[in-house]
């Protein structure tokens, strides 16, 4: 087999893959489990529990998805390195 029929052998799922999706899916998670924020204590300068703890899982799913989106930048960046030092000649040549 030549190098250019071969098949990427780079894992799919990548442990900073993995990471992306739980950055992703945890407002989720947290915003369905409705039980465990239905109360009104303890409230936060008046505003009862269930309101403020919506609020903040606005700001942490900001900060969350940013992160997942620097994270998946980084991811192809790596691969595109790698993908890149993989095609050049062994020389360190290029024609």
């Amino acid at each position: 087999m030549s190098e250019d029929t071969e098949v990427s052998r780079e894992p799919v799922v990548t442990p900073v893959r993995v990471v992306i999706g739980l950055c992703l899916v945890a407002p989720f998670v947290a915003m369905l489990w409705v039980g465990s924020y239905t109360k009104t204590d303890p409230a936060f300068i008046g505003i009862p529990f269930f309101y403020w703890y919506q609020m903040a899982w606005v700001l942490i799913s900001t900060v969350l998805t940013v992160t997942a989106y620097k994270l998946w930048q980084w991811d192809q960046r790596g691969r595109a390195a790698a993908h890149s030092a993989a095609s050049t000649p062994k020389g360190g040549e290029s024609r």
